[in-house]
C-alpha cells in the first residue's frame, strides 16, 4: 500500500489521499500533528503588539499624567481637600524687606502658552497716588518734544544716508543708489500683513531685513507704528537674534521702547505680546540696557507705572552680572528722577557680587542727597535699605559713617531705624587691605 503524502492544507490532502487510495480520513488528518501552522508574519505582528504593550509613548504618557492630575484636582475640590494655590509673586514696591532672590532662569515664551506670570501686567496696574506724586516732583519739568516713531526713524535714516552717500561719492564718484520700486512695493505689502497679523508665519521678505545693509530704511517701509502687538513680538524675536548688539540697541530704542510707552500711557497696562517682547529683547542684555532702560531714565519722564512694569522684567529674568553692574553704575551717576530708585532696588535684590567701584558709586549716589531740599519718596529710602541689607559687609567704615550722618538729615520713621541697625551691627571692609573688620559705631 503506497504511503500517504503529507500536505499543508487539510482539504487538499484529503482529496489527494482519497485519490491515491489511502484510508486516512480528513478528520484524522486534522487531528494529526501536521496541522496548519501560523505564518511567520503573524508572529511578528504578535511580538510587535506585545512590545507596544510594554512601552508607552512619551507623548501619550504625558497626556495620561495630565488627565490624571486634572481628575485628582476635581476629586479634591469635590470633597473639599483641594490645596491652596500658590500666588504668583508680583513686584511689590511698598515692601521694605525682600529676602527672596528672584533671579530665575529664562522663562519659556510662547504666543499660545502664556502663563499667569506673563499675564499679570495684562491688567491695569494699581499704583499708590502718594508715590506717583512724589516721583513726579523729580521728573523733568521741560521734557524734550515727543516725536513720533516715523520721525525718529526717518531722522536716523537720513543721517545714515547722508553719511554713506557722501562717502560713496568721494570714493567712487557716484551717489548712493535708491531702493528699487519693486522692493518698495514688496515691503508695502509686508506692511499690510503686519498691520493685521495675529499668529502664524511671517512673510519671508520681512525675515531677511536684519541681513540687509540698509535694514533701517527697509524697516521704515513696513511702517512699524502700524504693527500689531503680536507682530512686534515676532519682530523682536527676529531682530534680537540676527542683529549685532549695536544694531539691536537701535531697534529697541527706535521701535520697541516708543511702542511700549505709548501702550502703557493709553491703556494703563501693557499688552501681553509687548511684555513678552521686552523679555525676549533681553536675549542681548547690553542692547536692552542701552536701548531701553538707560534712555527711559535719561528722558526724566519715566512714570511710576512704567517703572513697575519694565522693572518686573528685571526681577523675572536672569541677567549677567557685568551688564547689571554697568547699568547700576550708569543709573547711580545720572540725574535722579525717581524711577532710578525702583530699578536700583530691583537690581540690588538680585544679590550680585558687585565690584567695589559700583558699590562706591552707589554710596556716592545716596550721599549726594544731603543738600536736597525736596522730600524724598519712600522708594528712595527702600533702595538705600536694600543696599545696606545686601552689601553691608562690603562697605567701608568711612562709608558707613557717612551714611549714618545722612540718616540724620533724611529720615523715614520705620525705614531709617532699620537702615541704622543694619549699618551698626555689621562688619566693614578695610579699603586698603580689602579684608572685613568689625567696627563699632555709636
Amino acid at each position: 500500500m503506497p504511503k500517504v503524502k503529507k500536505t499543508k492544507g487539510g482539504g487538499g490532502g484529503g482529496e489527494k489521499a482519497a485519490a491515491g487510495g489511502g484510508t486516512v480520513a480528513l478528520a484524522d488528518q486534522i487531528l494529526q500533528a501536521d496541522t496548519l501552522r501560523p505564518r511567520g508574519r503573524v508572529k511578528m505582528r504578535d511580538s510587535r503588539a506585545e512590545q507596544e504593550d510594554k512601552y508607552v509613548d512619551e507623548r501619550l504618557s504625558r497626556k495620561i499624567l495630565q488627565q490624571a492630575r486634572i481628575q485628582q484636582e476635581e476629586l479634591q475640590t469635590e470633597y473639599g481637600l483641594a490645596p491652596e494655590k500658590k500666588k504668583t509673586p508680583i513686584t511689590v514696591l511698598g515692601s521694605s524687606s525682600q529676602d527672596a532672590d528672584s533671579d530665575e532662569e529664562w522663562p519659556e515664551l510662547g504666543a499660545a502658552g502664556a502663563g499667569d506670570t506673563d499675564a499679570e501686567f495684562d491688567k491695569e496696574v494699581v499704583i499708590d497716588p502718594d508715590d506717583e506724586q512724589a516721583i513726579e516732583m523729580f521728573m523733568n519739568k521741560n521734557p524734550p518734544v515727543r516725536r513720533t516713531l516715523a520721525d525718529i526713524i526717518m531722522e536716523k535714516i537720513t543721517e545714515k544716508q547722508t553719511e554713506v552717500g557722501t562717502l560713496m561719492s568721494e570714493v567712487s564718484g557716484c551717489p548712493m543708489p535708491q531702493l528699487d520700486p519693486r522692493v518698495i512695493e514688496v515691503y508695502k505689502g509686508v506692511s499690510k500683513v503686519l498691520s493685521k497679523y495675529r499668529s502664524g508665519k511671517l512673510p519671508k521678505a520681512f525675515k531677511i531685513i536684519p541681513a540687509l545693509a540698509n535694514w533701517e530704511q527697509v524697516l521704515y517701509l513696513t511702517e512699524p507704528e502700524t504693527w500689531t502687538a503680536a507682530a512686534m513680538y515676532q519682530a523682536t524675536r527676529i531682530f534680537s537674534s540676527n542683529l549685532k548688539e549695536r544694531m539691536a540697541q537701535r531697534f529697541y530704542n527706535l521701535v520697541l521702547l516708543p511702542r511700549v510707552r505709548d501702550d502703557i500711557a493709553e491703556y494703563k497696562k501693557l499688552n501681553f505680546h509687548l511684555y513678552s517682547a521686552l523679555k525676549k529683547a533681553l536675549f542681548k542684555p547690553g542692547a536692552w540696557f542701552k536701548g531701553i532702560l538707560i534712555p527711559l531714565c535719561e528722558t526724566g519722564t519715566c512714570t511710576l507705572r512704567e517703572a513697575i512694569i519694565i522693572g518686573s522684567i528685571l526681577t523675572k529674568c536672569s541677567i549677567p552680572v557685568l551688564h547689571s553692574s554697568a547699568a547700576m553704575l550708569k543709573l547711580a551717576e545720572m540725574e535722579y528722577n525717581g524711577a532710578n530708585s525702583i530699578f536700583l532696588r530691583l537690581l540690588l535684590d538680585k544679590k550680585y557680587a558687585l565690584p567695589f567701584r559700583v558699590l562706591d558709586a552707589l554710596v556716592a549716589h545716596f550721599l549726594s542727597f544731603r543738600s536736597e531740599k525736596r522730600e524724598l519718596p519712600v522708594l528712595w529710602h527702600q533702595s538705600l535699605l536694600t543696599l545696606t541689607q545686601r552689601y553691608k559687609a562690603d562697605l567701608a567704615s568711612e562709608q558707613k559713617a557717612s551714611l549714618l550722618e545722612l540718616l540724620k538729615i533724611k529720615t523715614h520713621p520705620p525705614i531709617t531705624a532699620e537702615i541704622r541697625r543694619e549699618l551698626q551691627n555689621s562688619e566693614a571692609r578695610d579699603i586698603e587691605i580689602g579684608l572685613p573688620v568689625t567696627v563699632e559705631m555709636d
